[in-house]
């Protein structure tokens, strides 16, 4: 059984370039949207650290209680910037905005990430008093990712608001 450890931060505002497509978890572009992105990532020159962002972007009407890997989804492979002065071509700006997030370290392979995002959204979030909040999800791929190695580290951000 999986046990993380939430920790809940306050996010600021935070700016990204890179590249995106739409895509269904059934119809999953992952693959296509990094391997396009990776090769010409050097071409941003304002960026703030080495950090690679993968992220969705969910509609409000996206609904995690009622799982439908057929639901359309935004997905942002990028690096954050200082500014947006210079863009290279073939990219794209996001502002991901402010806001309260639960973030926790996936330890492993990316392909057991399935087996966290369960224990958050199954176990974690109903017992949190926390409910999701319609703004971006990310993962923060550091010096400690390693995509396949059982040894990887990434933190995902799950975007969060207080129950009432």
């Amino acid at each position: 059984m999986i046990n993380l450890e939430a920790k809940i931060k306050l996010l600021a505002e935070k700016k990204l370039i890179g590249q995106h497509l739409e895509m269904t978890f059934s119809q999953n572009r992952t693959f296509e949207l990094w391997r396009n992105f990776m090769p010409i990532r050097k071409e941003i020159i304002n960026n703030l650290t080495a950090d690679l962002y993968s992220l969705q972007v969910y509609g409000p009407s996206f609904d995690f209680s009622k799982f439908n890997p057929d639901e359309p989804f935004e997905k942002w492979a990028a690096i954050e910037v200082a500014n947006f002065n210079t863009v290279p071509a073939g990219m794209d700006t996001f502002i991901i905005p402010g806001g309260l997030y639960a973030v926790f370290i996936h330890k492993g392979a990316a392909s057991e990430g399935p087996r966290t995002f369960g224990y958050i959204f199954g176990s974690w979030l109903p017992t949190s008093g926390y409910s999701i909040d319609c703004r971006p999800h990310f993962e923060i791929l550091g010096e400690k990712y390693k995509n396949e190695d059982p040894s990887s580290e990434e933190e995902i951000w799950i975007p969060i608001k207080q129950i009432i």
